[in-house]
């Protein structure tokens, strides 16, 4: 490795290089979120003298792993960490040498309470070595991210996702990267994210595409009802519900109150009016709208015209909800009326869906029932609205490969396309890792080819989808289908 320096607004970063391409650790875009920053709108970085070390990653936002039976998840989702401080930045990785080279903005996933942008399976090397310069960020995660605190600006975490995009615009050229060819991708909470970012007036302008692994625009809250879950982590910590009563509480004692609100029982009652629980229950944390983050529904925005000018690629796999069901052994083991008690926390009709799926059908096994209409519920189908709300260009693909990891049984789970598109395999290969042993190289060429093409001018080798053709491309077999309706249609608002 050699040293390798670059000029950014805030003063000279050192970085490695090898013959290909040059890494950038712990980039800070904006300035910590702590003391009187904390519940406040992301900040300009203050600029040094000198050369800032970029070698290292850093800290992450504050959060606590717990271990996943069955399953290795830190490559998924970091180490986690509790010191905080000095986090709002990224890690770069781009050519040796390029000259305005697509840029990919990566958001990591974590049901926005959790993850880090040093994840190992999130490494971006191997887009570098393809051309591209790859970015992956941090951003306020829980209550100071996504917590609307009377009197704090809403959606922080949203607020620090769109000054880490402004950063690039200013920033990129330094790194090869061209500022009018940036294309931000994202899995699970981080897809959500950018869904939403598609739609906000604060991000228009900032990318020209957007990647949605297994996200949507649907998991959002109105601010009436987020509010519920303000007075209840209050209660819980006998504080009063301001930012300076959060900012008392100790991180201990925030996190064990997070997960008490996390529970299924008693929790706390997150439905709107029409009685849906948009998240059914993975996250309580998830961004507002009716603000100026976020005017309107993600949906209703759509329909009205916004977000027509980027170019949207955004998919599912098709076994979502066994990363949550499959290790756990609940897919195997829940009986019929857990299943309908369950899903009847988030959804007025569960009876009826769960039903649409088969339960009680004989040679139905009620588990197996629920875990392939909540991925349908929670992830397919509103992946599918989406698309079909949108009217930009629009492509829809299906992660179909089924991983052998959790004795053959985790299938394309949640999470298992991301190592495949950052070519990461070696990181979740093993007897406990996401893809299992030996996850084929061929597919991971093919998947991360498709990304870069799309990154680099909008290319796909299959049609863009609309509501009458319903064009799919299953990523696993390379086969394009007419895809039916599933459903799941008739019981998402």
């Amino acid at each position: 490795m050699t040293a390798s320096f670059r000029k950014v607004q805030s003063g000279q970063i050192e970085g490695d290089c090898d013959e290909r391409i040059c890494r950038f650790m712990g980039v800070p875009y904006a300035a910590p979120p702590v003391g009187e920053l904390r519940f406040q709108p992301p900040r300009p970085v203050e600029p040094w003298e000198g050369t800032r070390q970029a070698r290292r990653p850093g800290p992450c936002a504050p959060h606590r792993i717990r271990p996943f039976p069955g399953l290795d998840i830190e490559p998924l989702v970091g180490k986690g960490g509790e010191e905080g401080g000095d986090y709002l930045t990224l890690n770069l990785w781009c050519p040796a040498a390029s000259e305005k080279a697509p840029v990919m903005v990566f958001i990591h996933g974590g049901a926005y309470v959790l993850g880090s942008k040093d994840a190992a399976v999130h490494d971006g090397s191997a887009f570098a070595k393809s051309g591209v310069v790859c970015i992956a960020i941090n951003y306020r995660l829980g209550v100071d991210g996504f917590l609307p605190i009377p009197g704090v600006p809403t959606n922080l975490g949203l607020r620090d996702m769109i000054a880490a995009l402004h950063w690039v615009q200013a920033n990129i050229a330094a790194f090869g990267g061209d500022p009018r060819n940036v294309t931000v991708f994202g899995e699970s909470a981080g897809a959500m994210a950018i869904a939403n970012l598609v739609t906000s007036p604060l991000a228009k302008g900032l990318f020209k595409r957007a990647i949605i692994q297994s996200g949507h625009g649907s998991m959002v809250r109105e601010l009436s009802v987020a509010k519920k879950l303000v007075t209840k982590l209050a209660k819980i910590l006998k504080i009063p519900a301001t930012a300076e009563g959060f900012a008392s509480a100790t991180f201990d004692r925030t996190w064990k109150a997070m997960e008490k609100v996390s529970k299924p029982f008693p929790g706390i009652d997150l439905r709107d009016v029409q009685g849906f629980d948009p998240v059914y229950g993975i996250s309580r944390f998830i961004p507002v709208y009716e603000d100026d983050v976020l005017p309107e529904h993600p949906l209703k925005a759509l329909a009205g015209g916004a977000g027509k000018d980027v170019e949207v690629l955004i998919g599912t796999n098709s076994a979502e909800m066994n990363l949550y069901f499959v290790p756990t052994r609940v897919r195997a083991k829940i009986p019929g009326f857990l299943t309908k008690w369950l899903v009847g926390k988030s959804h007025p009709e569960a009876k009826q869906a769960l039903k649409a799926y088969g339960l009680g059908d004989e040679g139905r096994k009620p588990g197996f029932v629920m875990t392939e209409a909540l991925t349908d519920l929670v992830f397919r189908w509103p992946a599918r609205q989406y698309a079909t709300a949108h009217q930009g260009k629009t492509h829809v693909y299906e992660f179909d490969w089924h991983s052998p990891a959790c004795d053959g049984e985790l299938g394309a789970a949640h999470g298992v396309e991301v190592p495949f598109v950052f070519k990461t395999l070696e990181s979740v290969s093993g007897p406990q890792g996401l893809v299992g042993e030996n996850p084929p190289r061929d597919l991971a060429d093919r998947v991360h080819r498709l990304w870069v093409g799309f990154a680099t001018d909008g290319s796909l080798p299959w049609p863009e989808f609309d509501e009458d053709h319903r064009d799919v491309h299953l990523l696993g077999s390379g086969a394009t289908i007419s895809e039916p309706v599933m459903p799941a249609a008739a019981f998402v608002p």
